[in-house]
C-alpha cells in the first residue's frame, strides 16, 4: 500500500481504473465521530477474532502485535494464498492483504511494481474475494483488506461491505477517503462487522489527529514517515512523541507502518510503546523478486520469523 500525504489528508489509489467520485465538503463541526462498538460477527466462515479483540488478547499477555502487508495476486493469487497461510503459521497477528491499482499515483517502487505484476495476471477484486473465501477459514489471524475508494463505489457501498464480510474479512483500510468523509464508510463498516481502521500522519494537526483516533475502529494506524512505501535505513525518533500524543488521546491500539523492514526497527518500535509494527514493503519484495513462488515463499517464511522474534 502508498499513500501521499498533502496537507494532512492522505490519498490512495485503487484497484480498478479510476471512475469519477462526486464528493462533498463538510465541515468537521457537522460531522460526528462518535465511538461505535462494531456488533458480534455475522460472517460464519471466520472463527478469528477481530482486530480490536486480537490487540485485546495481546495486551493482556503483554505482547506487541506483528502485522506483515502484502499484495494480493502478486506473482499470483495461488502464491498469496499460500502467503496468508505461512504468514499465520509464523505466527502473525493480524495481517493486511492490499488490493492493486492501475494508476499508482504516489506508491514507492516496490509496490507499484507488484501492483502492474497482478493487475497483468487478471487481479480483480472478484478473485480476491474467491480465494479469501477458501483460505480464510483454514486462518487463526484475522485479515484486513487494503482497497481505495473506487473499487468500493463501484460494487457500491453496503454490497462491497457485505461481500469482504462473507468471505471473513475483519478489517478494511480506505486511506483516500478523508476523515469528515468516513460517516458512511462507518456506518456500513459497523452494519456489516467491519473494522474500520484510519490513519494518522506526522503532519496531521493534533486536533484533526484526535477526531481521527476517536473514529477509527480496531487500531489506529500511525505512519512513520512523510511520502510513499519502501523500506528505509532507520526509523524516524519523531515516532516515539507522536505515539506518546496518540496515546494522551485515546486508549485504542496504535501500530506503526511506513519504513519497517528489519529486527531492530520492529524492536525499536515496540520499545517505544506500540502496541503494533506493520511491515510491507519488505514483504512485497520478496515475493515479488524471487525466481519461483517456492523461493519467496521460503524467503518470507525466514523474514516473518525473524521480525516476529523481535517482538518475543
Amino acid at each position: 500500500m502508498a499513500i501521499a500525504f498533502k496537507s494532512g489528508v492522505c490519498f490512495l489509489h485503487s484497484a480498478k481504473p479510476q471512475i469519477g467520485i462526486l464528493r462533498h465538503s463538510s465541515p468537521d463541526s457537522s460531522v460526528s465521530f462518535k465511538r461505535l462498538t462494531p456488533i458480534a460477527a455475522l460472517s460464519t466462515s471466520s472463527p478469528t477474532l477481530g482486530l480490536a479483540d486480537t490487540f485485546t488478547q495481546l495486551k493482556k499477555q503483554g505482547k506487541v502485535a506483528f502485522i506483515p502487508y502484502i499484495t494480493a495476486g502478486d506473482p499470483d493469487l495461488s502464491t498469496t494464498a499460500e502467503a496468508l497461510k505461512v504468514l499465520d503459521a509464523c505466527g502473525s497477528d493480524i495481517i493486511e492483504l492490499g488490493v492493486p491499482y492501475s494508476d499508482p499515483l504516489a506508491d514507492g517502487p516496490v509496490i507499484q511494481a507488484a501492483a502492474t505484476r497482478s493487475l497483468e495476471k487478471g487481479t480483480n477484486l472478484d478473485n480476491i474475494l474467491d480465494m479469501l473465501d477458501k483460505v480464510l477459514p483454514e486462518l487463526s489471524c484475522p485479515v484486513s483488506l487494503f482497497t481505495y475508494y473506487n473499487p468500493i463505489l463501484k460494487r457500491g457501498l453496503g454490497k462491497f461491505m457485505s461481500s469482504i464480510r462473507d468471505v471473513g474479512v475483519q478489517g478494511l483500510v480506505v486511506p483516500d477517503v478523508p476523515l469528515e468523509e468516513t460517516e458512511m464508510l462507518r456506518k456500513e463498516a459497523l452494519n456489516n462487522s467491519i473494522e474500520l481502521v484510519l490513519l494518522t500522519t506526522p503532519t496531521t494537526p493534533t486536533e484533526r489527529m484526535k477526531r481521527i483516533v476517536e473514529a477509527s475502529e480496531g487500531f489506529i494506524y500511525l505512519v512513520s514517515s512523510i511520502g510513499v512505501t519502501g523500506a528505509r535505513a532507520s526509523v524516524s525518533g519523531r515516532v516515539q512523541s507522536l505515539l506518546k500524543d496518540i496515546k494522551e488521546a485515546t486508549d485504542k491500539p496504535v501500530a506503526v507502518g511506513f519504513g519497517i523492514s528489519k529486527p531492530e526497527h520492529v524492536k525499536q518500535i515496540a520499545g517505544w510503546g506500540a502496541d503494533g509494527v506493520i511491515v510491507g514493503s519488505a514483504m512485497v519484495r520478496l515475493l515479488g523478486d524471487a525466481k519461483t513462488p517456492t523461493e519467496g515463499l521460503k524467503e518470507l517464511e525466514s523474514l516473518t520469523k525473524s521480525l516476529k522474534s523481535a517482538l518475543l
